[in-house]
């Protein structure tokens, strides 16, 4: 084959496997946040930040944006964009400063089951080459448009996770990129697939981010992972009383006889009464959830031949 034929054949079968990748219909974005209007840095406004991610998503190849009154054969995901700030930054050891943008991108989708919702995050940058008003716009734009690509592509994980077999999700979390881990792990999670948990109670080790340790317990929860329990208590010790009525509350989401105890001993003998009567309505909740369930099993045998 010659090579100019071979290259062509490449280029065919390349754009063939891109055109079988799955397309997902998005409303048209929303913007959210403050930092968008009259900001100086950009030296553009939402509309501006609104063409930059329309771009993005179109050269993904994965995106199909769909009017709000068309007829829709899938339900299309509604993203919400917010840039929460941009600033400029000095680094250690280097002559120039930086433009840092931040991002996070909802995706959310209702009907079906259940409303389904995701968040994906990213930060841009890009040095800023001349010392000049228009040269920090240019790198505050350069750096918008490396944090938009960023949450593109980290919204194209996420969605593809959705899709994945529990097993291909498994080994998704040996992947090399941290972002293919995150979203097998929330994905798992969500399947409450047992898989899941020991990862999940990893992370309580680590509380730096108390937001990601709140979506930890909180899917915990979730999966009534009763192995969590013995770390939740661990967890709770030395935290102030709004927390630690978090953490009751997810200990007897979770229920089985050690978050009893648990919360029963809270009852009875925290020195909070805040605390105490959150454990208490935790345990009342708990033992009404049992008795249900004991009452709708015997129900069940009654009514087997």
């Amino acid at each position: 084959m010659k090579p100019a034929l071979l290259l062509t054949s490449c280029v065919l079968f390349f754009g063939a496997c891109r055109s079988q990748a799955p397309r997902y219909p998005v409303a048209p974005v929303e913007l959210s946040g403050t930092t968008l209007r009259d900001n100086a840095l950009l030296g553009f406004g939402p509309e501006g930040v609104r063409d930059l991610f329309d771009d993005a998503l179109e050269s993904s190849g994965r995106f199909v944006v769909v009017a709000d009154e068309s007829p829709k054969k899938a339900r299309p995901w509604r993203l919400s964009l917010e840039v929460p700030f941009t600033r400029e930054v000095l680094k250690d050891g280097n002559p120039h400063s930086y433009a840092e943008v931040g991002a996070n991108l909802s995706l959310e989708r209702f009907g079906g089951n259940m409303p389904q919702r995701y968040e994906v995050v990213g930060l841009g940058e890009a040095a800023v080459e001349v010392d000049s008003a228009e040269g920090r716009r240019a790198a505050m734009r350069s750096a918008l448009e490396s944090v938009l690509r960023q949450v593109t592509e980290s919204a194209v994980l996420q969605l593809a996770a959705l899709e994945r077999a529990d097993e291909a999700l498994v080994a998704d979390l040996q992947a090399s990129d941290s972002r293919i881990r995150e979203f097998a792990l929330r994905t798992l999670a969500e399947r409450k697939h047992p898989a899941a948990a020991p990862l999940l109670i990893e992370r309580l080790k680590d509380t730096s981010d108390a937001e990601q340790v709140r979506r930890t317990i909180g899917a915990l929860a979730e999966m009534k992972a009763k192995s969590a329990v013995p770390a939740l208590i661990d967890l709770a010790r030395g935290r102030d009383s709004g927390f630690l009525q978090e953490i009751v509350f997810a200990v007897g989401e979770i229920g089985g006889p050690e978050a009893e105890a648990y919360l029963y001993t809270v009852a009875q003998g925290h020195d909070t009464p805040s605390v105490q009567a959150a454990a208490q309505q935790a345990l009342d909740t708990l033992y009404a959830s049992r008795n249900h369930a004991t009452a709708e099993a015997r129900g069940q045998s009654h009514a087997d031949p």
